[in-house]
């Protein structure tokens, strides 16, 4: 063990504010289904390629800055801190959003949100990496990512709630507060990082910050699979956005669910997330390292199997469970990107190269929903919406099978490549400072 026990504390911490970020980034998925919201940011209820790339413009923002911001917030000012001036950031951002008239103004808000979300799971990465073991983050890595799931479950129900008895400005005043009221002191309560020289040791100055960051960029993109583990990644975080993304109006709009019954149901896939994310970070300490990517082609065949069952299916319901199935497998993969990461990078390093992993995947997948909200109207389009409603929404879910196809090819290489490998970073050598 690399800390006391109140480790765990600060990773329940990072737990509670990934949660509350997926409350917000799901917060437009729900909000593009009312019209007054629509009105108000003046574009037509059938314009899925605009709406898609509100989703879009936050992944924008979110990816250039986990590239980018997060090594120099690694270098200046280390993990609490940077938690706390995103979370500030984030939070006056989610607090003004209501107040922006007009498309423009709404995207360039998301693309600050996503700028002030970015570093976000790299600073929890080099959380991890500081007070476990690689034998040993399997656990704190699932717990962390289960953040995904519950906030995805608790969002969409919560959101439509706002939808139904308030009016659609609440859900971001209510977001707003959560950050600031519990996320700040949580972090000033247990967020610590150990007083070692890979944490402790601040630049004296902006120019030796920028430099040390070089240094960390450097050294990060040294990571061995490190282009391999993004493109797994960038395939993996784009089911996940252009499902969560399109999910309640695929409900709403093309299974014929109300928005009451939609918000229960959409909240559903993400707590077999939940539940799945746990079960793969013990399945992760279980195993051992060389079996682990046969996690990802594992989950991404079911994955794949249960979103096409979901397009094919006549019965709504039967629909619903299959992407609840997708879901499933999608969360036993997910803390095997993250422990994969740490694994292969040293504890300096570990912020950035997870902030080149998270970034590149976030920018790549961030086209996701804006690709399938074109491919939803251009099908639904030449359908005609009278002949069938769901036409467009099953051809914009068929894209997501594609980025399965692709997280089985890398894990499959990823796999061929290790197996008669001798460890990159041997446990003795990545817990030295």
């Amino acid at each position: 063990m690399k800390s006391n026990s109140g480790r765990w504390y600060g990773v329940i911490t990072l737990f509670i504010i990934v949660a509350i970020s997926y409350v917000d980034r799901i917060n437009i998925s729900v909000l593009i289904t009312d019209p007054a919201f629509l009105e108000h940011i003046g574009i037509a209820r059938g314009d899925r390629a605009s709406q898609g790339f509100l989703a879009t413009a936050f992944m924008l923002g979110y990816g250039i800055s986990a590239f980018i911001l997060t090594p120099f917030c690694a270098a200046l000012f280390g993990v609490r801190k940077s938690l706390l001036y995103g979370l500030i950031m984030w939070g006056v951002v989610t607090f003004v959003t209501p107040h922006f008239h007009g498309y423009g103004l709404l995207v360039a808000s998301r693309l600050l949100l996503g700028v002030a979300e970015g570093p976000l799971f790299s600073l929890a990465s080099s959380y991890i990496k500081a007070h476990f073991e690689n034998h040993e983050n399997g656990k704190p890595n699932s717990f962390v990512n289960m953040g995904t799931g519950l906030g995805l479950a608790l969002g969409y129900p919560i959101v439509g709630y706002m939808l139904v008895s308030f009016q659609w400005e609440m859900s971001f005043y209510l977001v707003g507060l959560l950050n600031i009221a519990l996320g700040i002191p949580l972090v000033l309560a247990f967020v610590r990082m150990p007083k070692m020289a890979a944490y402790a040791n601040r630049p004296a100055s902006l120019g030796d910050a920028v430099a040390r960051a070089g240094d960390i960029i450097r050294g990060a993109l040294k990571t061995r699979h490190l282009l391999l583990i993004t493109i797994l990644t960038s395939a993996a975080l784009a089911y996940l956005w252009g499902s969560s993304n399109w999910l309640p109006a695929y409900l709403k709009e093309a299974r014929g669910f109300s928005i009451r019954e939609m918000g229960w149901l959409a909240s559903l896939p993400q707590y077999a997330l939940v539940l799945a994310v746990l079960l793969g970070g013990v399945i992760i300490d279980k195993v051992g390292r060389q079996r682990v990517p046969f996690i990802f082609m594992a989950a991404s065949l079911g994955v794949a199997s249960s979103v096409l069952l979901a397009i094919n299916v006549a019965n709504p319901y039967w629909a619903a469970y299959s992407l609840i199935a997708a879901n499933f497998f999608w969360g036993l993969l997910s803390p095997a990107i993250p422990s994969t990461v740490q694994y292969y990078s040293r504890p300096e390093h570990t912020a950035s190269a997870f902030g080149v992993v998270n970034g590149t995947g976030s920018l790549v997948a961030g086209f996701m929903p804006a690709l399938m909200g074109g491919v939803i109207s251009a099908v639904a389009t030449g359908s005609g919406a009278s002949a069938n409603a769901g036409s467009g929404f099953f051809a914009g879910f068929a894209l997501l099978i594609g980025t399965q196809v692709v997280v089985f090819i890398c894990g499959a290489v990823l796999w061929a490549r290790s197996r008669d490998a001798v460890d990159a970073v041997p446990e003795k050598v990545a817990c030295q400072p």
